[in-house]
């Protein structure tokens, strides 16, 4: 499929790790530097709802994200792709920690535990919707103080929920992740795969 017939296809993330993923999957499709996307990262308040459950507030931000920024890029053959990422802890809403003290805090919680992280995604064509959602486990090592300080030092944590990112310097917080790695990243390429197929975009890797 030649790049002029895609449709115009926005992520509504201007994370770094959403941008990589999505990248790799666009050139695992269409061949390398053949297709571009736009970035528009849609600006939304993301506490949680009083009694929200981690499952119910990553789709009502994904649905939220993809919504506002269809808005602003209106056209019956624009796609537009969102998700949000939450760490949940028996329950508890882990998301971006505000300073290094929380950042402390939710690692110390997650030493040596199985926790889940959750990555809803959110697909707009037209007048087509898709909603997806994908689940991971992940265990943590028992993580010393020493390796406490030398994460938080990095600077790594900052914008990452549960404070931590499993494809850069926190792997080595990492003991075991049982299912894909993409969605602790932050963009489940599958579930991708499956909400794009719902609006319509039937793309195969290797057609």
């Amino acid at each position: 499929m030649e790049s002029h017939a895609l449709p115009k296809i926005v992520l509504a993330s201007g994370s770094p790790r959403r941008v990589d993923l999505l990248t790799q999957y666009l050139d695992d499709i269409f061949g390398e530097a053949v297709v571009s996307f736009v970035i528009d990262p849609a600006d939304l308040d993301e506490t949680p709802l009083q009694g929200e459950t981690p499952l119910a507030h990553v789709q009502r931000l994904a649905n939220a994200k993809a919504q506002l920024v269809a808005q602003r890029h209106v056209g019956a053959d624009t796609v537009v792709i969102a998700g949000d990422t939450t760490v949940d802890v028996a329950g508890a809403i882990f998301g971006k920690p505000v300073d290094d003290a929380e950042a402390r805090s939710m690692l110390q919680q997650l030493s040596g535990r199985t926790h889940h992280v959750h990555t809803a995604l959110a697909v707009i064509r037209g007048e087509r919707m898709a909603h997806v959602v994908d689940s991971a486990a992940v265990t943590m090592t028992h993580i010393t103080d020493e390796q406490l300080n030398w994460y938080l030092a990095t600077g790594e944590h900052a914008d990452k929920a549960g404070a931590y990112a499993l494809q850069g310097q926190g792997g080595a917080l990492v003991d075991k992740v049982v299912g894909s790695l993409t969605t602790v990243i932050g963009l489940p390429l599958d579930a991708l795969a499956e909400a794009l197929s719902a609006c319509g975009c039937g793309w195969k890797i290797g057609q």
